[in-house]
Formats: C-alpha cells, structure tokens, sequence
C-alpha cells in the first residue's frame, strides 16, 4: 500500500517527534521505504519543504525526485475530478480558490490518479471556510490515515542498536 505524505508530516517529525538530532531512525525508515516503493510525497510538497531553508531544506533536497513525485499524464483527469468535487461541496469560494492553488489539491489528485494512501495530520471538519484533505479523501474514496497510523500498519521499529 503506497502512501503520499503531506508536508504537516515532515515539519511536525521534524519540530516535535523525530527530529533529526533524535531521532534519525525515522528519517532513515522513510528513505528505506522510499526505496522500496512504499513512501513518497510529491513535487509540490518538496518545494515547500525546501523553501525552509533549514534542516528539513537540506534533507529534501538529498532525497530529492525520487521521493518528491513529479506530476505526471495521469494525473491530468484526477485534478479535474478533484476540482469538480471541490466545486460541488458547501465550500465558501475563497476556500475553494486557496485549496486549487496549494499543494493539497497536487496532493489529492496524484492520490487518486495512483491508489496511494495520503498520511497527513489533519483531521476531518465540517467548516466550510477550508478544505481540509481527510474531507476530500472522504469525497474521492481516497484513504487518509495519520503518520503514526502509517508506521503502525508498516510496523515501522526505531531500536537503540
């Protein structure tokens, strides 16, 4: 099962969880699973990641394409359907508007062109003024699942050596 990982994933691992200094393990399991064709995330989220000129930065940009997904043909009819959701939901229009231009619609698509699983930290809600990706994996049959939930079905296991 292929999983897409939402930037909220790599800035809270880094800022709370499994920071570099830490917990490297956690950062080297995403690269053996990346590698394995298991874990990836997508162009758009890369460019985020990188723009932070820090630690992160660095570690996104020696992982480079590999992890971070270009977007490809078959995504071309996903990003419409996907727009074509947004559009037909109670979203105020600003809401729409913002979600169409961020990397969670790139996000959302490339999910549902691909049958990956999208890990993400946010959470379902029923506020209209943003869409949150749990709410369009809900309306796009696309499956979400939290970090935590992702290194517990891949039984992911940071061990002192």
């Amino acid at each position: 099962m292929p999983y897409l990982l939402d930037a909220n994933v790599f800035i809270q691992a880094k800022n709370l969880h499994y920071g570099f200094d830490f917990c490297p393990a956690f950062w080297d399991w995403l690269i053996v699973q990346n590698t394995g064709g298991e874990v990836f995330s997508i162009e758009k989220v890369g460019d985020e990641l990188k723009a932070g000129a820090d630690e992160l930065a660095a570690w996104a940009i020696k992982v480079g394409a590999q992890f971070f997904l270009k977007p490809d043909a078959t995504i071309l009819p996903a990003l419409s359907r996907v727009s074509a959701w947004a559009a037909m939901q109670q979203y105020e229009q600003a809401a729409v508007n913002t979600f169409l231009q961020l990397a969670d619609y790139y996000l959302v698509a490339h999910a549902l062109a691909h049958g990956f699983t999208i890990v993400t930290h946010e959470i379902a809600s029923t506020s209209t003024k943003k869409i949150k990706i749990p709410d369009a994996g809900i309306g796009l049959k696309i499956r979400c699942v939290t970090p935590y939930e992702m290194l517990r079905i891949e039984q992911a296991r940071f061990v002192l050596g």
